[in-house]
């Protein structure tokens, strides 16, 4: 189990690195028109935030007394995730891709924060 929360982790910090990267070089008019309720400089902080996640998915293999940050980054991202889902359903736009993708994104942070909070706490 800890191999599986491991490879999910190294992905969804690649994942959230990139998306960070891409705010920072993109601004949100850029994006799908239903993120357009985001402020240009709350999506450039959303790139920071992101970051930092990134690096507390990965902190435990480097320093372990700060395990628990994995999953506590895992919730956050996935909270974003169900964000960028409830604005763009409550834009009105019924396209399930963009849904699907988002939702599936914060269902594997789910299992990396259920697992690490509850199956193998602390491991690294």
């Amino acid at each position: 189990m800890n191999i599986l929360l491991w490879g999910l982790q190294i992905l969804l910090a690649l994942h959230t690195a990139m998306g960070a990267v891409w705010k920072f070089t993109n601004s949100v008019d850029q994006t799908m028109p239903t993120l357009n309720a985001i402020p240009n400089p709350l999506w450039i902080a959303m790139g920071g935030f992101e970051l930092v996640l990134a690096l507390a998915l990965l902190t435990p293999a480097f320093y372990q007394p700060l395990a628990f940050l994995a999953p506590v980054a895992a919730v956050c991202i996935a909270a974003e995730m169900v964000l960028f889902t409830v604005l763009h359903l409550y834009s009105g736009d019924r396209t399930l891709g963009p849904v699907i993708y988002w939702l599936v994104v914060a269902g594997l942070c789910l299992i990396v924060a259920y697992g690490r909070f509850v199956l193998v706490p602390g491991e690294a």
